[in-house]
């Protein structure tokens, strides 16, 4: 149940025209993991968040061609048995290295948030049809359903917030303050409340906890990424009154 905010830039409004990426990760605390890198020795140049266990990446970017996906996991009716499906995990390492999704996956249901230049668009599978979508100029808000979905509670609460806080069109490296400070906020809320984003999601019946962030600007000819890890799954603050540094 991550949580992915994405700021679309519209080519008339001049600027910088930089897509713009808010992205929490929300994993299993006892899945093995590593933090932003480049892990993969056959792909040089991609870095990612690298899923130990499966091999693949939650978030990963080609910076030098401007290439950035984040994976977003959803519920299904795949009824492939599990040693027949594929690891969710290669479908960011696939997009960042210019692969086309296959049209039925053989994967449990995700979105995929496909960054390429100033290009975004979402893939979405839910085991019966796979749906592409370019997304429009504008901040958008992404998690387990469809884009901007009204029914995900953290989404209607939120994204109102999240476009009156669009950065300006201009290369400006403290955009991300503005929308990491929301998200402070919104944990303020307490990681049980069904709208907030630094999540703890074992209430809801899964066992994952939010354990990350990252940010990213991608414009046609690099993609800047930023990783921030949580003191612990599901606290922002270290202390009281100490925010994790952004």
């Amino acid at each position: 149940m991550c949580t992915v905010v994405i700021d679309v830039p519209d080519a008339s409004a001049g600027g910088d025209g930089a897509v713009r990426v808010l992205a929490v990760r929300d994993e299993d605390p006892e899945r093995p993991w590593h933090p932003l890198g480049e892990w993969w020795p056959q792909l040089p140049g991609v870095v990612g968040v690298h899923d130990i266990r499966a091999g693949g990446a939650w978030l990963a970017a080609d910076p030098s061609h401007a290439r950035l996906a984040i994976l977003l996991n959803r519920a299904d009716t795949v009824d492939l048995p599990e040693d027949q499906l594929v690891s969710r995990g290669t479908l960011p390492l696939a997009s960042v290295t210019g692969h086309a999704l296959d049209a039925a996956p053989r994967t449990h249901g995700f979105n995929l948030v496909e960054v390429v230049g100033t290009s975004v668009r979402v893939h979405a599978w839910d085991g019966r049809a796979l749906v592409t979508t370019d997304l429009a100029p504008g901040v958008h808000m992404l998690a387990h359903d469809g884009i901007d979905d009204p029914a995900t509670a953290r989404i209607a609460h939120w994204l109102p917030d999240y476009r009156a806080a669009r950065p300006s069109p201009g290369a400006d490296p403290t955009w991300p303050d503005a929308w990491v400070a929301l998200l402070s906020r919104s944990a303020e809320l307490g990681p049980d409340d069904d709208r907030a984003i630094i999540r703890d999601n074992r209430g809801h019946g899964y066992p994952t906890e939010s354990l990350l962030y990252c940010t990213a600007t991608v414009t046609d000819a690099a993609a800047d990424v930023a990783f921030v890890a949580l003191p612990s799954p599901a606290h922002w603050l270290t202390a009281p009154g100490t925010d994790v540094p952004a």
